[in-house]
């Protein structure tokens, strides 16, 4: 059965959308935590990070996903973290984390790292616990692991993470919101780094079908209807003084600038950051508003600097961060005029 798309506002989006279950639970910690930071005198960074689903049942068996494995929102986490920035951390379950993403990977998996001293036929055969095998780092990687490490623990120490999961775009819509309007306590001193890959179109509750949809009726037709545009509502109304970060992908040359340039048009936020799917890894461009005209600032990596251990390989994302960081501040003295 066909039935019109429907043009949603953010307004009508959540008037009409359930919240997750959870999300006033989620919310108190992030009041605390904001609350803290600010006693602290720390600048806070919303790091969004991986994609969102849209599932296409009540009871859901099925539904789209976009591709986003987190990289760079879990990369970037960390280089804001070391330039002194508190951090919440809001990612797709199950994508790449702050830390354990340098063992993450086939390249680089975590289990290499460790030994076994002592055989293990002696803790079979023994109830003697002396007699069991201890599990060690390998030498040569000990270094590489205390460092990053050390990290983690320091981070944990100075409570400067917090940590936020989503998994559907709506998820990621309410907490959006609710994470925006707790950081405007923060004035100048938020800045929101939205590197998560959010579903374009979504199928509204009240089109879903209840239970699995079948396979034996034969093709599925879906009219799904647009994701709201929350960028508009973020800049007017939910952090008025904040420093807002989005990120455009784009796999067509041509068209990257004049988009980047079109969001800053449409939404009034301040940097937009502009990247090729095949050139992200070495190449962005920062896209901004200077007076009437834009402003454009391309930053690239040498690939030749990719060498060594997984962790001291030049990553672009340590480069993006120290712009930001820059740009920040120079937003943050703006507001003391």
């Amino acid at each position: 059965m066909y039935t019109e798309p429907t043009t949603f506002s953010a307004e009508e989006y959540f008037a009409t959308q359930p919240p997750p279950p959870t999300l006033d639970h989620d919310i108190e910690k992030v009041r605390e935590f904001i609350q803290r930071q600010n006693k602290e005198g720390r600048s806070v960074v919303l790091v969004t990070s991986g994609g969102t689903t849209v599932p296409l049942e009540l009871n859901v068996v099925r539904f789209l996903d976009n591709f986003s494995a987190g990289t760079r929102g879990a990369t970037s986490a960390e280089y804001f973290l070391k330039a002194g920035y508190a951090v919440i951390f809001m990612h797709r379950q199950f994508s790449l984390q702050l830390f354990s993403r340098h063992y993450s990977h086939s390249t680089n998996p975590f289990l290499d790292f460790l030994e076994i001293d002592g055989p293990l036929s002696d803790a079979n055969n023994s109830n003697d616990p002396d007699a069991a095998p201890i599990i060690s780092v390998t030498p040569e990687k000990r270094a590489d692991l205390l460092e990053v490490l050390s990290m983690y623990k320091d981070v944990h120490k100075a409570g400067t993470l917090h940590t936020l999961t989503f998994v559907t775009v709506n998820d990621y819509l309410w907490l959006l919101r609710a994470v925006s309007q707790e950081m405007a306590l923060l004035g100048r001193k938020s800045l929101f780094y939205l590197a998560a890959a959010v579903s374009d179109f979504f199928l509204p509750r009240q089109k879903m079908s209840i239970h699995k949809i079948q396979s034996g009726k034969g093709s599925l037709h879906i009219e799904m209807d647009q994701v709201p545009k929350i960028l508009k509502p973020m800049v007017d109304e939910w952090t008025k003084e904040g420093f807002i970060v989005s990120f455009k992908l784009e796999t067509d040359d041509n068209l990257l600038l004049p988009k980047a340039r079109q969001a800053l048009e449409r939404y009034g936020h301040q940097v937009v950051i502009g990247n090729d799917l095949h050139r992200r890894k070495f190449e962005v461009v920062f896209v901004s508003r200077k007076e009437s005209e834009f402003d454009e600032y391309w930053l690239r990596i040498d690939l030749g600097e990719h060498h060594g251990p997984a962790h001291h390989a030049k990553e672009i994302e340590e480069d993006i961060v120290a712009e930001l960081v820059k740009r920040h501040n120079a937003w943050i003295e703006k507001g003391k005029l």
